[in-house]
């Protein structure tokens, strides 16, 4: 037995006791560590823009150094300068003053289609400045995380345009900054109402407690360049803001706009995006309101993004088609209970790429990766790519620096976010999906779009392509294709929309005769023919009911269909049929196709001689045809292509190992000879006669 004395010092006594919040600035730096610095900072503003109703929004970097003589206290002097705006077009609501108080929990929770769910968003902003400012309504407000600005523990200050209206005209050069960017003028603060909001970030100049990231012109620039790289994205799921723009202010006055980014619906049916949009809400209500529905509820419109960047000279249209879905509540009732619980909504978006034209039109896009998206495009890399060849947006369960999807892990099993993006893989994102396609398929029928005509065989460019799938988005597969292929999605060469399994399949070349006469006889004789990509293809291998079934142009069906329809066509036709047809070598299944081409230019059937006088002969350089005249009628044609009298002679010399039936294709030789010889004998004794 082994036994230990234990000596420990505890508390003595009783007292305060418990745990403590860490200092503003450190949990701050402990968010911008986790939080990307680039293009992300600007995107988390756009979310912010989103969720206010916003249709615009504006980045400028102003070089213009401000009046230092007025201020609120000397040490304001250093956020005079150089500095990032970010506006837009929507006004802070009570609320939004409230939750841009709270860093550690966003209000926006409350509210399930608000893009920046998280509180600590906004924040991310803190890797460029250390006094971040509002101008908003009748408020300008500023934020000090260092608490030194506006007394001890004070980490903010706010005016009111109308109430403090004294000390802001006192403090001009304080307040100066906000005035004469974006149209904003003094009559605006004398009538306190600012239309709009404006942020204003000083650029950090030299490290602070906060952070040691300082932020120059250069920087800011390649900001803007980080952020242009989604541009051409970043408006394709947002409802609301439609226009974003980057500008720089030089210290002269000077203002350029560097680079602008525009989102419109279908020229040609203003009204689509407005009632389709009208429609999601609509559905987004019923969800929430605890209306049952156990379908998906879809709407689906074009939309034009058109980029201008300024610097390079370049202007770029991208056209998408979008469908935008809600799941009903019903559909799914772990997914719904998950939606209660974390204040999520089953909401999906998916676009397609139609075409890119730019200056030198270029034509349609290539090289297409498709991304996810939380609303907004997540951060480039491997985590954020799927293998579809769409963009697909989704109320997904992120990481906290919002950079990725949460997934099942074996450490996370039971994270109820990662449960809820595996339950959007396989119940709500297919049937959008699904609705992405079939609607495709709609308006290439009803000619709809015309101002970017739509091709049937385009449609196959929306199917993923099973072997380029990323693993953890292969769970769409199964339930969208089980639906799919049920459905006449497939376009045949009759312009005729059909099931995969009332089709038939081709893999030849179109651009060789052979290929053209075999299609046209069959689709003469009643069968479907369509031609599919490769992707196609390997989806009917895959996700048939029974991949057995998949049907290919093949000479075993064309044998089965000349022997149900026969053929009428020209002898060349015949020719060409009859080269197809002995190409798979299944000389034992020629039996009963009139495709045999004799010398006198007519065809015969093959079929199983009863003697030798129903014998067809093959000539050959010992007996040269000549020698038989007038038997034209029993000698295969000799100006035949050499490849099909080679097959006719294996043909016939498989004669000897068939059980089922000989032959009636001989090479002359033996007995043969003899017998054919005395039929010209006979014919030719007749003609003396006459």
């Amino acid at each position: 037995e082994v036994s230990f004395t234990l000596a420990g010092g505890g508390l003595k006594g009783g007292g305060r006791f418990g745990q403590t919040t860490p200092p503003l600035v450190e949990f701050l730096k402990d968010i911008l560590r986790r939080y990307p610095e680039g293009g992300q900072i600007l995107k988390e503003l756009i979310q912010n823009a989103e969720d206010a109703g916003a249709t615009e929004v504006k980045f400028l970097f102003d070089e213009t150094e401000y009046g230092v003589e007025s201020l609120w206290s000397p040490d304001m002097e250093q956020h005079q300068g150089t500095a990032l705006y970010a506006y837009n077009d929507a006004v802070f609501t009570v609320e939004d003053w409230n939750g841009i108080q709270e860093i550690a929990r966003s209000r926006k929770r409350d509210d399930p289609l608000k893009v920046g769910r998280f509180g600590i968003g906004f924040n991310s902003v803190y890797h460029v400045t250390d006094v971040p400012s509002i101008f908003s309504g009748d408020q300008i407000a500023m934020l000090d995380p260092h608490q030194t600005l506006f007394g001890v523990h004070e980490s903010g200050q706010c005016w009111n345009m109308k109430t403090d209206i004294k000390e802001i005209t006192e403090l001009s050069d304080q307040f100066a900054p906000y005035f004469g960017i974006f149209g904003i003028l003094e009559k605006n603060i004398k009538e306190a109402n600012f239309p709009g909001t404006l942020f204003r970030f000083p650029l950090r100049l030299k490290p602070s407690q906060l952070s040691s990231n300082i932020y120059n012109k250069e920087k800011v620039l390649e900001l803007f360049e980080s952020f242009k790289t989604d541009a051409d994205t970043v408006l394709l799921f947002l409802k609301s803001v439609n226009k974003i723009s980057l500008h720089v202010r030089e210290s002269d006055g000077t203002e350029r706009m560097l680079f602008q980014v525009t989102s419109a619906g279908n020229a040609e049916d203003k009204l689509e995006r407005p009632n389709a949009l009208k429609m999601l809400g609509q559905a987004v209500d019923s969800y929430n309101n605890g209306v049952p529905s156990s379908t998906i509820t879809c709407v689906t419109y074009q939309v034009n993004i058109d980029t201008q960047d300024k610097t390079a000279k370049e202007t770029q249209r991208t056209t998408w088609l979008v469908t935008n879905g809600v799941g009903g509540r019903g559909m799914c009732a772990e997914l719904d209970s998950l939606a209660d619980d974390l204040k999520f909504m089953p909401t999906i978006g998916i676009a397609l790429p139609l075409t890119v034209i730019n200056k030198d039109d270029e034509g349609a896009t290539s090289g297409f990766s498709g991304r996810a998206f939380c609303f907004l495009p997540l951060p480039p890399g491997e985590e954020s790519e799927t293998g579809l060849p769409v963009h697909v947006s989704g109320f997904f369960g992120l990481t906290d620096n919002r950079r990725s999807i949460k997934w099942r892990e074996v450490d996370q099993w039971r994270d109820p976010a990662a449960l809820w993006n595996e339950l959007l893989l396989i119940t709500v994102i297919p049937r959008a999906y699904l609705m992405l396609i079939t609607e495709y398929v709609q308006r290439v029928q009803t000619k709809k779009d015309q101002d970017f005509p739509l091709t049937p065989t385009g449609t196959y460019g929306a199917w993923p392509n099973p072997n380029l799938v990323k693993s953890r988005w292969k769970p769409i597969l199964q339930p969208l294709f089980h639906e799919l292929l049920q459905l006449p999605v497939i376009y045949s060469l009759c312009e005729k929309w059909v099931q995969a399994d009332e089709v038939v399949f081709s893999e030849l070349d179109m651009d060789e005769d052979i290929s053209k006469i075999v299609i046209n006889y069959l689709q003469n004789s009643g069968v479907q023919v369509a031609k599919v990509p490769i992707s196609v293809d390997v989806v009917l291998a895959s996700y048939m009911a029974e991949a057995s079934e998949v049907k290919k142009v093949r000479p075993p069906l064309l044998r089965q269909v000349i022997r149900k329809n026969k053929h009428k066509g020209s002898s060349q036709e015949k020719l060409l049929l009859l080269e197809f047809v002995l190409s798979d070598a299944n000389y034992s299944d020629l039996i009963g196709l009139e495709l045999l081409p004799l010398q006198d230019e007519t065809f015969t059937s093959f079929s199983s001689p009863v003697s030798e006088k129903d014998a067809i002969y093959i000539t050959s350089e010992e007996y040269p045809r000549f020698l038989y005249p007038g038997l034209e009628g029993r000698f295969i044609l000799e100006s035949i292509k050499s490849s099909v009298m080679d097959s006719l002679k294996k043909a016939a010399k498989s004669r000897g190992n068939s059980t089922f039936f000989t032959y009636t294709c001989n090479s002359i030789f033996g007995d043969a000879l003899v017998g054919i010889l005395l039929e010209v004998m006979h014919d030719y004794n007749k003609l003396q006669h006459l």
